[in-house]
């Protein structure tokens, strides 16, 4: 009995032995996968409260459209989300169809939509809240676009273009998209009105700057190679400090000792967007100076470049996106000539190429929007919230 007993336990582990080498095997790359897709879901988590706490409360700057901000930052991530993931899916404008229910088409969606609000933040208060819901239907497909043709280099010209978190995907997309909106909404009588705001709608704004700043290093960290998480996370945070830091400068020197609170709502972010392009690759002191740089670019745009901006082109940027995405988004993108080299040409043409079928697309876009009628009385809530008059939470 113990002869057969022992010959049966010899026979059953050589049989399962090939199983259990492959399952020795296969354990750890499924560990590894199933630890990513938790880490990514972190990500995913953080994007959400940048987008709706953070974008939302960093716009109701305004004095009384308070409950506009946040009910177009509501309608623009309801909207934008499924439309990206449904399209995404099908490889419609893409380089390669991305499951939706995958955490990585959940991130790629959430950029998206962040492209969408900077954009957004160039008309608001301008728009009716359905049209905020309309620009993200009429702009994640062109986001798209320039996502297959640039970041993904569905254009010879571009492949070998380096964004690894959108400072020009992204940020400077959405910018150009947004001031190409504007070109296309804003009338005479806006121009001439002031954009009001006190220091409660302020303090609510840097709620919502202290948000973005807090959860940026997910936002650059979330679809970069796992072996560039830890220097991409530090590199974003270091960049964040050198902004924050030249923005305190800078402001007291142009508002002769004195800062301008708006400025550190902004400008203190502007490190974020311009290291997005090589926050994996890029040597930390190089962060640190690329955040210094971009604060100080943001401050000048603030105090000198929009009112000349806006007067060229007889626009109204409400939230400043030129400024803290547009200008310190093509330094990011600049940047990464001088950080890898070999890169300049696909760079240049990405940077092109984006600009000019943001501006395009934005001021067709525009014209879409016009035609399905703005805001009667531009920011102001009373126009679309029963209870805005009563309650007046951001006043």
């Amino acid at each position: 009995m113990n002869a057969f007993s022992s010959l049966g336990k010899a026979a059953c582990l050589l049989l399962l032995t090939p199983a259990l080498a492959a399952a020795q095997t296969a354990a750890p790359a499924d560990l590894a996968s199933t630890v990513r897709d938790v880490q990514q879901y972190g990500f995913a988590i953080h994007i959400l409260a940048m987008l709706l706490v953070g974008f939302g409360f960093l716009m109701v700057f305004v004095k009384r459209y308070g409950y506009g901000a946040i009910t177009g930052t509501y309608l623009i991530v309801a909207v934008g989300l499924p439309l990206y993931l449904g399209l995404r899916s099908t490889g419609v404008l893409s380089a390669d169809a991305v499951d939706a229910h995958t955490i990585r088409a959940v991130l790629l969606a959430e950029f998206a939509v962040a492209s969408a609000l900077i954009a957004a933040g160039a008309v608001l208060g301008r728009i009716r809240l359905y049209q905020y819901a309309l620009l993200a239907v009429v702009m994640v497909p062109l986001y798209m676009l320039n996502e297959h043709l640039v970041l993904d280099g569905g254009l010879p010209a571009t492949k070998g273009f380096v964004d690894a978190a959108g400072s020009i995907s992204i940020h400077a997309f959405g910018a150009y998209f947004g001031l190409g909106l504007a070109v296309a909404l804003t009338s005479k009588r806006q121009r001439e009105m002031e954009i009001a705001n006190d220091a409660t709608s302020n303090r609510f704004s840097l709620i919502g700057s202290m948000v973005l700043w807090l959860f940026w290093p997910s936002f650059c960290s979330a679809v970069v190679p796992q072996a560039q998480f830890a220097a991409t996370a530090v590199n974003t945070i270091l960049a964040l400090c050198g902004a924050t830091v030249s923005t305190y400068v800078f402001s007291s020197i142009i508002g002769k000792g004195k800062v301008a609170i708006g400025d550190m709502a902004n400008a203190a972010l502007a490190g974020g967007v311009a290291i997005g392009a090589t926050c994996n690759v890029v040597a930390a002191p190089f962060a640190f100076a690329i955040g210094l740089f971009a604060g100080a670019l943001c401050v000048f745009g603030y105090a000198v470049v929009q009112p000349r901006l806006q007067n060229r082109l007889k626009i109204v940027d409400t939230c400043g996106v030129h400024n803290l995405h547009g200008m310190p988004g093509l330094l990011g993108g600049v940047a990464a000539i001088f950080v890898l080299p070999g890169v300049a040409g696909a760079q240049l043409a990405g940077i092109g190429v984006t600009v000019v079928l943001a501006l395009a697309g934005g001021i067709a876009s525009g014209f879409v929007l016009r035609a399905t009628a703005g805001a009667q009385v531009p920011y102001e809530d009373g126009e679309e919230f029963a209870n805005a008059q009563e309650e007046k939470v951001f006043v």
